[in-house]
């Protein structure tokens, strides 16, 4: 494949030649000839590049509910794009085969093929998607293409969807929430050391603050979810704290996927999570006063459902993927009318 380079937002050239990169809150100081340590954006004699803009290595059409997004088009397909690199080396990740990888490295670069974001629309239609996810890998470090991918995806009246682990800057988050429907975040801890320890980054607070301001500024459908780790973060002090911020900082209604740890990686040694955890996160959550928290990755559960929390009728059945038996009114229960905070229409969209 020819080697593409695409000049990259939000960064500051220094006299010495090196550059000042501002997308995530890394801040990463670039010399000459070098990556930050997302791996994706390269200091090229001054200008910082874009080694993987329109270079994808993954492309699958999946239902929304596998994002994990429960009230967000219910039911519906999104086209599902990765890239490789990731602005973690979480010790637990399941794409760690992309995450990890180098960009710049042929080894990795070959599983590396070009979509065009014109393209994007032309495969939605194609495979029934009603949106556009940027998933997999972390794509904040794919700025430049969720953008441009954004903007068409909306003039083609498709949703888009951010699954991130939320680690951006607030001038990073100023471009693409405007143009972001969805913004699935993991919150995997809430304590600096937890972070260190699981993400190898200094604070979580970048990760709180950016859900914010995505929800509250930019008016993006949030969902928090949480991988619940034996040991590690599987504690009712830390299920009360994530709780009471989503419940503070975010709203009441906002949905809290509680799910479930494999054994994995540098964390292999460590059990799956025992469904009583996961029971319990549940039952905390909904004590401090959330009304839509989900168990997941234990397939059948009930807790994969929704209930209206104002009539306790069920309102979405939910089957691994599949969801059966939708009781909704638009955002709304159709046998009590409580709103349920279900998004159903594109930013700009009119209803």
């Amino acid at each position: 494949m020819t080697e593409v380079w695409h000049e990259a937002l939000l960064y500051d050239l220094r006299a010495d030649g090196s550059v000042d990169c501002r997308v995530c809150p890394r801040r990463c100081r670039i010399a000459p000839g070098h990556s930050g340590v997302c791996r994706a954006r390269v200091n090229r004699d001054g200008v910082l590049d874009s080694v993987i803009y329109g270079r994808v290595c993954s492309v699958m059409a999946d239902p929304i509910e596998k994002k994990p997004l429960f009230h967000f088009f219910p039911g519906a397909m999104v086209l599902s794009l990765g890239t490789l690199g990731c602005t973690f080396t979480c010790g637990h990740c399941q794409n760690w085969q992309i995450a990890y990888a180098d960009p710049k490295d042929p080894a990795f670069s070959r599983q590396l093929r070009e979509l065009p974001v014109d393209n994007l629309p032309v495969l939605a239609d194609h495979n029934d998607c009603s949106g556009v996810a940027w998933t997999y890998n972390e794509p904040t470090i794919w700025l430049e293409y969720v953008l441009d991918g954004a903007l068409v995806a909306h003039e083609h009246g498709l949703s888009t969807v951010m699954v991130t682990n939320g680690y951006i800057t607030p001038e990073a988050l100023d471009l693409l929430g405007p143009h972001i429907d969805a913004y699935r975040v993991d919150v995997k801890a809430f304590s600096d050391a937890a972070y260190k320890q699981l993400c190898r980054i200094p604070s979580y607070q970048p990760v709180l603050d950016a859900a914010v301001r995505a929800r509250h500024q930019y008016d993006c459908h949030v969902e928090i979810v949480t991988n619940v780790i034996p040991t590690l973060n599987d504690d009712e002090a830390t299920f009360r704290a994530i709780a009471d911020w989503i419940v503070a900082d975010l709203g009441p209604k906002t949905p809290w996927h509680v799910t479930r740890f494999m054994p994995y990686l540098e964390f292999a040694n460590l059990p799956m999570t025992p469904i009583a955890t996961l029971e319990k996160a549940m039952a905390i959550g909904r004590e401090r006063g959330l009304e839509f928290v989900y168990i997941g990755n234990v397939p059948g559960h009930a807790g994969q459902n929704t209930v209206c929390p104002h009539c306790h009728r069920l309102v979405a059945r939910r089957t691994g993927y599949q969801v059966e038996d939708v009781a909704l009114r638009g955002t709304y229960c159709d046998m009590c009318g409580e709103d349920l905070n279900v998004r159903t229409r594109v930013k700009g969209q009119r209803p």
